[in-house]
C-alpha cells in the first residue's frame, strides 16, 4: 500500500491526485491512497478526509471522507462518493465495498453504464461483483442528462428491481413501467433489454400498425440467440379482419455456407375463409469434391395462393422474391450446384416460378452450362459457351409446346489498342436446335445457326478547358460500331427466354436486338456516337458528360420476335441522347431521350434530378415519358422541416428537437391519379423519435391498400409501433435512418 497527505487546499468539485499518481498507473494488487489529511494505523486501517482517492488497477473511488482497512481490503465512504471503472461512473452518498472482490452496496446512487450509454438512479445498490448490479427503486433511460436538479428525462424505466449484467450486456427488470413525457405509459412485465448493441434472446418491442387490408395488427415478435451464429425469430401478427398469421425467421452462418430461411403461416383466414402461407429460403455455400469446390446455392419462393401477393403486400416471403430477381407476382425457386477452375466453369440449375394471378416465366428444369473462355492468347480473345435447358410451362397460356433446347455460342475478337484509338474486330457464330414434345408447323424439331461479325472502334482527344475561371479536362469520344448479321428464317423456332433490349447509349452498341438466345436479330448497320466528358484535372472526377448515338440500318431488319410484328425498316434510327451533370456534390442532374426525326417529336423522354446537400436532406424528381403508353411524374423527400421555419442555427438539434418530413408521390399524368403514394413524418426529440408514415399502393386499376404504420423509438432501449423503414426505404432513394 502507498497513502500519502497533501497540504490543506481549497475544497473543489473534482477529486485532486497527485502528479506522481498520475504519470504511474498504479501495479497490480497495489492500493494507491491520496488526501488532504491522513490518519489511523500502518497496516490496520487508513482515514482520509477531504478529496480522498483510492486508486486500485482500473478502479478510482472519490469521496469527502474514506475510511479503508488494509486487512479485509474493506473500504468505507461518505460524502460526494464516485466510483469510476471500465468507463462506468457510480455516484452516491454511502459506499461500503470490499475494493478487490467489488462487493458491497451503495445508498443514493446515480449510474452511468459508459461513454454514451444508458444511465439511472436508485434509492440502494447492491454489488454482487465488478459485473453485475442491483438497483433497488432502479430507472433506466439514455436521455442525456441536462444541468439542474429539476430535470427529468423524456423516457425512463422505472423497476422495483433492476439488475443490470454487463458481463452479458443486459439488463433485468421487475416490477416496471415505462413512463414517457412524465405519464406512465404502460406497466411492463419482468423482461430482458440490451444495454448495448449485444444480441440477446427475449421479446422484441411490439409491434402494431393499420391497413385496409388487415385492418389493426398487432405482433408480439420473440427472438432466441441460439449460438453466435444461429438464431430465430418468432412473430404472431394478431390481425383484427383476418387471425392470427404468425412468421418465423432462422439465420445461419457457417465457414462453408450461410443461409436465411423464412416462413409463415395463418389458419383459416377469416376473410378467404382458407388457410395461407409461404415459404422463403436463401442459401449458399460451398462443397468439397476432388475436383474442387461446387458452389451450391438455393433460392426457394413459394406461397399458399394467387392472393397472397395482395393481402400480405409487405410479407418477407414475397421481399425475398423481389431479392431474388422476381416481383411480389413472380416469385423464383432456384437450385444451382457452379463449379469452376481456370478458364473452364460449369453449372447446374432447376428454376421454377409461380406466378400469382399472371402468366409466370418458363421453369428451366433443368439448365445446364459450360463455359470455356480465354484473353490475350497471342492478343486473340475468345470464348465458348454451351447450355442445354428442358423448358416447360403451362401450355394453355403459353400456346406453344415445352421442349428441350440447345445452343452453343462461340466468340473471337483480337484488340488493337493505341493510346488514343481502339479497334476490335469480332466473330460470333450461334447454333441452336430443339427437340418439341408435341408436332410444331409438322415437325418436332427446329435447327438454327447465325453468324455475326462486328467492328467496335473509337478515339479518345483531351484538351484542357475553362468555363466560368474552373479548370477541367475535357474529352471528345467518337465511336463507330459497325454489325453484320446475314438473315436466317427463324420464323418457326419459338420463344422461351427471349425479349427485345430497351434502346439507350448502352445497347446501341451491341450486335442483338434481342435478349436471350431463341431469336438472333439479321443487321446491317453502323452506329455512330460521339460522348464528350468533363473531369476533375486533379483527381478525375467526372463532373459532367453528354452523349449522342444514331444507327443507320443498310437492311431492313426481317427477324421479329412473333410472326407478324413490324419490322425495323433502313435508314436512320431515332437519336439517342443521354447526360449527366454533377453541380458540386450537391445536385445531380440526369436526362435521357430517344427522338424521332420523322415525327419531330420523343418517343421516349427521362428526366431526374437529385439534391443532397447533406445527412437526412434529399430532393429526388423524375420525369418519364413513353409515348402511347405512360407519362409518369414522381418525386421523393426527406428534408429537416426545421429549415423552413428557420430554426436550423440552434446550437444542436436536441435541444428541442427536429421534425423531417418525409414523402413520395408518383403521378400518371396519362391516367390524371396517384398511382403510389407516401407521406410521412419524423420527430427526433434526441433520446426518443416517432415517425408517422401513411402509404398507399396501387394493386389493380379498381383496388389499392393503404397502410398507416406509427413508431415510437426510445433510442438505446426499444420500438414500439410497427417498423416502416422498407416503405420509405424502398420509396425514397437516399433515405437515412435518423440513428
Amino acid at each position: 500500500m502507498m497513502a500519502s497527505a497533501q497540504e490543506a487546499t481549497p475544497q473543489v468539485d473534482e477529486p485532486q491526485v497527485s502528479p506522481s499518481l498520475m504519470n504511474n498507473p498504479p501495479q497490480k494488487d497495489w492500493v494507491y491512497l491520496v488526501g488532504d489529511t491522513l490518519s489511523g494505523h500502518a497496516n490496520e486501517e487508513t482515514e482520509l478526509e477531504g478529496n480522498a482517492q483510492l486508486r486500485k488497477t482500473d478502479t478510482t473511488i472519490s469521496a469527502d471522507h474514506l475510511r479503508y482497512e488494509q486487512s479485509t481490503d474493506r473500504l468505507r465512504a461518505t460524502g460526494k462518493v464516485v466510483i469510476e471503472r471500465n468507463e462506468r461512473v457510480y455516484t452516491g452518498s454511502y459506499l461500503d465495498i470490499d475494493v478487490g472482490r467489488f462487493e458491497g452496496f451503495f445508498t443514493d446512487i446515480t449510474y452511468t453504464l459508459g461513454p454514451d450509454k444508458g444511465h439511472g438512479e436508485a434509492l440502494r445498490a447492491d454489488f454482487a461483483d465488478s459485473k453485475h448490479m442491483t438497483a433497488k427503486q432502479g430507472t433506466y433511460t439514455t436521455c442525456r442528462r441536462k444541468p439542474g436538479p429539476q430535470w427529468i428525462p423524456e423516457w425512463v424505466l422505472t423497476a422495483a428491481q433492476l439488475e443490470i449484467d454487463n458481463e452479458l450486456e443486459i439488463g433485468i427488470a421487475q416490477g416496471a413501467y415505462l413512463e414517457f413525457q412524465g405519464v406512465p405509459v404502460f406497466p411492463v412485465p419482468p423482461f430482458s433489454f440490451p444495454i448495448t448493441e449485444k444480441r440477446k434472446s427475449g421479446f422484441l418491442p411490439p409491434l402494431f400498425g393499420l391497413d385496409t387490408a388487415s385492418g389493426i395488427t398487432l405482433s408480439t415478435p420473440y427472438y432466441l440467440n441460439i449460438a453466435p451464429n444461429y438464431d430465430l425469430t418468432l412473430t404472431p401478427n394478431f390481425m383484427t379482419t383476418r387471425g392470427v398469421n404468425t412468421e418465423g425467421q432462422v439465420r445461419y452462418l457457417e465457414p462453408s455456407y450461410s443461409g436465411d430461411f423464412k416462413f409463415s403461416y395463418m389458419p383459416n383466414d377469416l376473410l378467404r375463409d382458407s388457410d395461407r402461407w409461404g415459404i422463403g429460403l436463401i442459401h449458399s455455400g460451398q462443397v468439397p469434391s476432388p475436383i474442387g469446390n461446387i458452389g451450391i446455392s438455393a433460392n426457394i419462393n413459394r406461397v399458399s395462393d394467387n392472393n397472397y401477393w395482395s393481402d400480405f403486400s409487405a410479407s418477407p416471403i414475397l421481399t425475398s422474391g423481389v431479392l431474388a430477381g422476381g416481383t411480389p407476382r413472380t416469385l423464383p425457386t432456384d437450385l444451382s450446384a457452379s463449379w469452376g477452375r481456370g478458364d473452364l466453369s460449369s453449372m447446374l440449375k432447376i428454376q421454377k416460378w409461380q406466378g400469382l394471378q399472371v402468366t409466370p416465366p418458363y421453369d428451366r428444369v433443368p439448365q445446364w452450362t459450360l463455359r470455356y473462355a480465354q484473353t490475350n492468347v497471342f492478343g486473340l480473345d475468345w470464348s465458348i459457351d454451351t447450355d442445354l435447358t428442358r423448358f416447360e410451362g403451362d401450355i394453355s397460356a403459353t400456346r406453344q409446346p415445352n421442349a428441350q433446347r440447345a445452343f452453343s455460342l462461340a466468340q473471337f475478337s483480337y484488340p488493337f489498342i493505341w493510346p488514343a484509338l481502339y479497334v476490335t474486330p469480332k466473330v460470333q457464330a450461334h447454333a441452336a436446335t430443339y427437340q418439341f414434345d408435341s408436332v410444331v408447323n409438322n415437325r418436332q424439331s427446329a435447327n438454327s445457326v447465325v453468324s455475326t461479325f462486328s467492328v467496335d472502334s473509337g478515339l479518345t482527344f483531351e484538351r484542357n478547358a475553362e468555363f466560368f475561371s474552373v479548370k477541367y479536362l475535357q474529352t471528345l469520344e467518337p465511336r463507330a460500331f459497325y454489325v453484320y448479321t446475314p438473315y436466317v428464317d427463324q420464323s418457326l423456332l419459338p420463344n422461351y427466354d427471349t425479349a427485345a433490349t430497351d434502346l439507350n447509349l448502352t445497347s446501341v452498341f451491341t450486335e442483338n436486338a434481342f435478349i436471350g438466345h431463341d431469336k438472333i436479330s439479321d443487321n446491317n448497320l453502323l452506329t455512330l456516337g460521339l460522348t464528350t466528358r468533363f473531369l476533375n484535372p486533379d483527381s478525375g472526377a467526372q463532373l459532367a458528360s453528354f452523349g449522342v448515338a444514331q444507327r443507320w440500318r443498310f437492311d431492313e431488319q426481317k427477324v421479329t420476335l412473333l410472326p407478324g410484328q413490324p419490322s425495323s425498316s433502313t435508314g436512320l434510327s431515332d437519336i439517342l441522347l443521354g447526360s449527366r451533370v454533377n453541380l458540386g456534390s450537391q445536385w445531380v442532374l440526369d436526362a435521357s431521350a430517344q427522338y424521332n426525326l420523322q415525327t419531330d417529336a420523343a418517343i421516349r423522354s427521362v428526366v431526374g434530378g437529385r439534391y443532397h446537400p447533406g445527412d437526412f436532406q434529399t430532393i429526388n424528381l423524375s420525369y418519364l415519358l413513353q409515348r402511347n403508353a405512360s407519362e409518369q411524374v414522381d418525386v421523393s423527400w426527406q428534408w429537416p422541416l426545421d429549415r423552413l421555419w428557420g430554426l436550423a442555427d440552434r446550437k444542436t438539434d436536441t435541444e428541442t428537437g427536429r421534425y423531417y418530413g418525409l414523402g413520395r408521390l408518383s403521378y400518371s399524368l396519362r391516367d390524371a391519379q396517384l398511382v403510389d403514394s407516401l407521406l410521412g413524418l419524423e420527430y427526433d426529440a434526441g433520446c426518443w423519435i416517432s415517425r408517422v408514415v401513411l402509404t398507399r399502393t396501387v394493386l389493380t386499376p379498381q383496388t389499392s391498400n393503404t397502410k398507416l404504420m406509427f413508431q415510437l423509438e426510445f433510442v438505446g432501449f426499444t420500438r414500439l409501433g410497427i417498423d416502416p423503414f422498407k416503405s420509405l426505404t424502398d420509396g425514397i432513394a437516399r433515405y437515412q435512418n435518423l440513428r
